[in-house]
């Protein structure tokens, strides 16, 4: 299943179709924050019909430049913040190397690890290196950045960008020797070149500060892969013989690049996924075959089994990658226990909704946890999907994970 972060449902308004791949991203598919436009008054400026003396005239000249040029002074540092955050001109800081605290903490090391990082807490797994060498790809209002790297996976042999961002709770030195959860944001539709969570208009980041701040979320390390290796087809993020490893790349390759790089826990209850339409399959699925390294996932207007074109002649790999075969094998084996958190916009084609109650039926139970929340109105795109994400979704997956540990 194909979506917009944007707009609708794909191909063509309708259900994604076994015949073929990817549509071609339309106009506007890979979205940047927006600008403004013109503002202020543009107004004349008559005189005011009264008679004044030259000096009287002076004065009054000298006042009025006066006022415009605080004005501007103004306006101008208001401006510099506003182009710093939107990435504008001479404030722009995209393309430098960006620095997630890597070697900050100054004393006694860890074999392996990052120059000058202290030992972490009992939980805590510190960065393993080697460190990726990061770079600015956006700036938010808190000053956190969003980093950019080029991975060569060495487990999947794929080659492809990831995005990567860290809450602002990450660089608090309280926190120093603890682990920070992870979340690894999937996109809908092509999922390449870009991941449309790397953009700061959808609001993900800013929506994770947010919520972690208001005790509903933890304070998630974003990573933000390519969801398919080509926008031509897609490939259900898994292992399709004869294909790229898609499904390596997303559950070993990405999450050893976060733990080279950052601070995470030792257990799975501090990894999970998200993500919308096809990226939600891919989450959701990746979940329940590797229940041992991720405990949960919000999984956003999904697919439920896979049907990628690619699958044809590979029956047997197909149904190794099926979440329902996952999830019964999860049952059968009594754990371990797995967290789903799905929503669904009513408007989305029926058959969405009418998928995900079938798994909650038959597969919702023992040690397969799900919630499912109903979008009144919503629709098949990202931008429905963010803000209700903390309508119980985020809570949902977050009371079930563990979170950093404050130094005493």
């Amino acid at each position: 299943m194909t979506h917009q972060p944007n707009g609708g449902y794909q191909p063509n308004g309708g259900y994604r179709q076994q015949s073929g791949g990817y549509p071609p991203p339309p106009p506007g598919y890979q979205q940047q924050p927006g600008g403004f436009g013109p503002h202020g008054d543009q107004g004349d400026y008559p005189p005011n019909g009264s008679y004044q003396s030259q000096g009287r005239q002076r004065a009054s000249r000298a006042k009025k430049w006066t006022i415009i040029v605080a004005s501007i002074a103004v306006l101008g540092l208001i401006a510099g913040g506003v182009m710093k955050y939107l990435e504008f001109g001479p404030f722009s800081t995209k393309g430098d190397p960006v620095s997630f605290g890597q070697g900050s903490n100054k004393g006694g090391g860890q074999a392996g690890g990052t120059s000058g990082e202290k030992s972490g807490d009992s939980k805590t797994l510190m960065p393993t290196g080697p460190a990726a060498a990061f770079k600015n790809a956006n700036t938010l209002g808190d000053g956190t950045e969003i980093g950019v790297v080029t991975l060569d996976g060495p487990k999947s042999g794929f080659k492809g960008k990831v995005w990567v961002w860290a809450p602002k709770q990450y660089k608090d030195p309280k926190y120093a020797k603890s682990g920070f959860p992870v979340m690894i944001a999937l996109p809908g539709g092509p999922g390449y070149p870009n991941n449309y969570w790397m953009g700061t208009d959808l609001g993900l980041q800013q929506s994770i500060s947010k919520w972690s701040q208001e005790g509903k979320s933890l304070p998630f390390i974003l990573a933000m892969p390519v969801l398919n290796p080509d926008d031509k087809h897609y490939y259900d993020g898994s292992d399709i013989p004869g294909q790229a490893k898609m499904g390596t790349w997303l559950t070993e390759d990405v999450p050893d690049l976060v733990k080279q790089n950052f601070r995470t826990l030792k257990s799975r209850d501090g990894w999970c996924f998200m993500g919308s339409s096809s990226g939600g399959f891919a989450g959701f699925k990746a979940v329940m075959k590797h229940p041992d390294k991720f405990k949960a996932a919000i999984a956003s207007g999904p697919d439920i089994v896979p049907d990628s074109p690619l699958w044809k002649g590979h029956e047997q790999e197909m149904a190794e990658n099926n979440p329902e075969v996952l999830a019964k094998r999860l049952i059968d084996t009594k754990g371990p226990d797995v967290y789903v958190a799905f929503q669904v916009g009513t408007a989305e084609p029926p058959i969405v909704m009418s998928q995900v109650k079938k798994f909650q039926a038959q597969y919702g139970k023992g040690p397969v946890h799900t919630m499912l929340r109903e979008i009144p109105g919503g629709k098949h795109n990202a931008k429905t999907y963010v803000p209700n994400m903390g309508e119980g979704l985020i809570q949902y997956i977050s009371q079930h994970m563990e979170g950093p540990t404050p130094s005493s």
